[in-house]
């Protein structure tokens, strides 16, 4: 198994089924990251962005500062569970500055009372 951080941008499945790997980005804390006892980790999942497509409320943009090949949002509004097993690759590490954008986009979209 390859070693896998808080806040690493990785390739997974959403579905087994599914036939293309997406960039997620590892919000699992460090400790259940590298836990020999933790079979999951919670992920929020990105997409390809097109050309002048509006960011949604909902979105952070990510780009090759953060190691991915294309313009990318990640959708804040919910946190997929994949096996660590299915991880293949790490592709970039989130940038300090679209950490603390991801961490304010989660808590406005989640609504979470601090």
């Amino acid at each position: 198994m390859i070693p896998i951080r808080q806040w690493d941008i990785l390739r997974f499945r959403i579905r087994p089924e599914d036939r293309d790997l997406h960039p997620g980005i590892v919000l699992s804390g460090e400790e259940w990251c590298a836990s020999p006892h933790t079979s999951n980790l919670n992920v929020l999942a990105c997409s390809k962005r097109v050309p002048g497509e509006n960011v949604k409320s909902h979105q952070v943009v990510l780009n090759g500062a953060d190691g991915l090949e294309f313009q990318s949002t990640a959708d804040c509004r919910f946190f997929h569970i994949v096996a660590k097993t299915s991880v293949t690759t790490v592709i970039g590490r989130v940038t300090a500055e679209r950490r603390r954008a991801l961490g304010r986009k989660i808590n406005e979209v989640l609504r979470l009372q601090l």
